[in-house]
């Protein structure tokens, strides 16, 4: 064995004293393997951190990696103590040659090997052995051929994601992550140590199974360093003391939903990058397994984080755990359908303002009440009496929502669902009063997507969580005014026991059979939902948004940042006023179902859609049906109050689109969008 050792070198030296001619043509039918490597699909955050990746096919973790991707000082190491004429040799280095026969000769057994780093790279791409004369052969015609047809620094890139450190480890970057848990971007002199030193022993040195021995390599790696002058001396003394691990860390799994959602959405695509903040996404994470260890056995939790000013999610957190338990860890609940509960109420408040039927100001009976044979009552079957409308939306009531939601239509906020690009389902897909009490079924992400839209002033703008793409603004939902209206209610509404009081607008839900709990709330800048229950759907008997999920709502707004972003000012066309300056028609709601009253009011003219001109600042109009006094609204602004004609000139601010609302004596109303030249 040794003497065949021997005689390979010795073919090594004759190789390269091969004339000129002889070689270029042996050396150019030489067939070199693959050179595409099949690495590592990799997800990362906005700022390029790993959120997660994944094994090649036969289950190895080999990680992509460039030059400049590893400390310098790591590589120099690595050169000077592997192949220190690595940037002089074409392949083979005859002095190492001629050194590795001579001393296998005087003493009858290997001393020191002959190969190269090219001669390694090509032993790696082929996976060949080191033993047999021919494969030894094989190996030095491929490393010259490869030093013809690459350069040094992509045959060291080749080394850097090939080379073995230990099990299922290859390059340098899996390795880095599995004993360092970091980038091989900065690794300090004995971490660089102990990289050098695995590839030549990578099972024998394991640090996880073979800690002494990998210890040893270490120390003389860092010797030949000190020595060459790589590292100083003060700094190998510190490195000789610094630990080497025990274990192999896990490989970051942040996002796994969300991680799997874009692999299978791009297959072919080896780098995904995301619009998650590692951090956040890691502290998020956090926070529901701790929530959900409180819990009953098989409660989940849900969380999606988004910037509303740009439409960037920041965190997806599909469950507490990524398993296959009792909680169904490997189900994302983000983008499961279930019942929102409460939760549309401030959309259907936001329409209600919007259209001129109400204000917030505006006075409601909540008593029992049945529309067609429908009869809803409240959460705790307690009934108030007359109050505003800000109190009810902030008290959760339903049976003054559900009179809104008569008065506007069902088909008018599946409308509005459908601008702010919520993908919904109704069981039997017929929409009635139900469905502003949860009778139809959202994904969490899609409400987050919901509460943007009002948070940015009635503007939907479509949620991403991928970095690259262009993001177009979407529709208009509601006006400015009804928008921050709905805002201001939910501000004041009285945080949950232990969280700081601060103006945080934010809904709580809680669908039928307790089988979901919610909180949506946002500030200025972000907007945070949260969902609680079993993902089988089952009920969690005494779970309210309130008590279980509006808490953790306020833990992720301060995981998030310190303090809230300030909400906006009110607009200027914002109405301001008590009840008592409110127009009469505002001033109290009356039950009704508008849109099959033939005595209502109508919009006679300008018709819904029309485009008409403005003359000298001021729109004609005209009103059918209903009963006078009539009062006009412009973007729910009155601009013309208790007219009894049936035509009337307003003046209106400027062009472009404008809401125009007719309210009658009795309360009834209607509604034209038009566009002002």
């Amino acid at each position: 064995m040794r003497a065949r050792y021997a005689f390979a070198l010795a073919a090594g030296l004759f190789l390269t004293g091969l004339a000129r001619d002889q070689a270029d043509d042996w050396l150019a039918a030489t067939r070199l393997p693959p050179l595409a490597l099949d690495t590592s699909v990799e997800v990362t955050d906005r700022h390029g951190t790993l959120l997660r990746a994944y094994t090649v096919a036969d289950g190895r973790w080999r990680m992509a990696v460039d030059l400049d991707q590893v400390d310098p000082a790591y590589v120099a190491m690595l050169v000077a103590y592997e192949d220190k004429r690595f940037y002089t040799h074409a392949g083979i280095d005859p002095v190492a040659m001629a050194r590795a026969v001579a001393q296998a000769l005087r003493h009858g057994r290997v001393i020191s090997g002959g190969s190269t780093l090219t001669m390694q790279v090509a032993r790696l791409l082929e996976e060949g052995t080191t033993g047999e004369v021919g494969g030894k052969l094989r190996q030095m015609r491929v490393a010259m051929a490869l030093e013809r047809r690459l350069t040094k620094n992509q045959i060291l890139q080749l080394y850097l994601q090939l080379a073995p450190f230990g099990g299922n480890l290859e390059g340098v970057r899996a390795a880095s992550f599995a004993y360092f848990g970091k980038e091989p971007k900065r690794l300090t002199p004995a971490e660089a140590a102990l990289l050098v030193a695995l590839p030549q022993a990578p099972e024998s040195r394991r640090p996880d199974r073979a800690h002494a021995r990998a210890v040893a390599a270490r120390e003389r790696v860092l010797a030949r360093a000190l020595r060459d002058g790589i590292v100083p001396d003060h700094l190998a003394q510190g490195a000789l003391t610094e630990p080497v691990p025990h274990v192999r860390r896990p490989f970051s799994a942040l996002a796994p939903h969300l991680a799997d959602r874009a692999r299978a959405d791009n297959p072919a695509l080896a780098r995904h990058g995301l619009t998650l903040d590692a951090a956040l996404q890691t502290a998020l994470e956090a926070l529901a397994r701790d929530i959900v260890a409180t819990q009953g056995e098989r409660v989940q939790l849900a969380l999606v984080v988004a910037d509303h000013t740009s439409g960037e999610i920041l965190a997806s957190v599909g469950s507490a755990a990524f398993q296959a338990d009792a909680r169904a860890g490997f189900v994302d609940m983000t983008t499961a359908l279930r019942s929102p509960g409460s939760t549309l109420k401030p959309l259907i408040y936001g329409l209600a303002f919007d259209q001129g039927l109400a204000h917030p100001e505006t006075l409601i009976d909540d008593r029992p009440m049945s529309f067609a044979g429908y009869a809803p009552q409240n959460f705790d079957h307690q009934y108030r009496g007359t109050l505003r409308l800000r109190e009810a939306l902030q008290m959760s009531l339903n049976l003054p929502v559900v009179q809104l939601l008569d008065a506007l239509g069902p088909s008018r906020l599946l409308a509005a669902l459908d601008k702010a690009g919520v993908e919904w389902v109704i069981p039997g897909n017929q929409p009635g009063l139900a469905v502003g009490l949860g009778g139809i079924g959202i994904t969490l992400t899609d409400t987050v997507q919901l509460y943007a839209a009002i948070a940015r002033g009635g503007m939907s703008l479509p949620l991403s969580w991928r970095l690259e793409g262009a993001r177009e603004e979407g529709q208009r939902l509601l006006s400015a005014a009804a928008a921050w209206q709905v805002g201001d209610i939910l501000a004041g509404l009285a945080p949950p026991p232990g969280a700081p009081a601060n103006r945080l607008a934010y809904k709580t839900g809680t669908s039928y059979g307790h089988r979901d709990a919610w909180a949506i709330g946002y500030d200025g800048r972000h907007v945070i939902g949260v969902w609680m229950g079993r993902a089988d759907g089952t009920p969690v008997p005494g779970a309210f948004g309130a008590d279980v999920a509006a808490p953790v709502l306020f833990q992720a707004f301060s995981r998030l940042k310190p303090r809230l972003d300030p909400q906006p000012a009110a607009p200027a066309a914002t109405l301001l006023v008590s009840n008592a300056q409110l127009p009469q028609p505002l001033q109290r709601l009356h039950s009704r179902q508008a849109g099959l009253d033939s005595n209502a009011p109508a919009v006679a003219f300008p018709p819904d859609g029309a485009e008409v001109e403005l003359l000298s600042g001021s729109l004609m109009v005209r009103v059918a049906g209903g009963r006078a006094p009539f009062t006009w609204l412009a973007d729910g602004v009155p601009v013309l109050v208790q007219d009894r004609a049936r035509s009337a000139l307003l003046s209106l601010p400027g062009t472009g689109f404008v809401t125009l609302s007719v309210i009658d004596a009795t309360g009834k109303s209607a509604r034209a969008r038009v566009r002002l030249h």
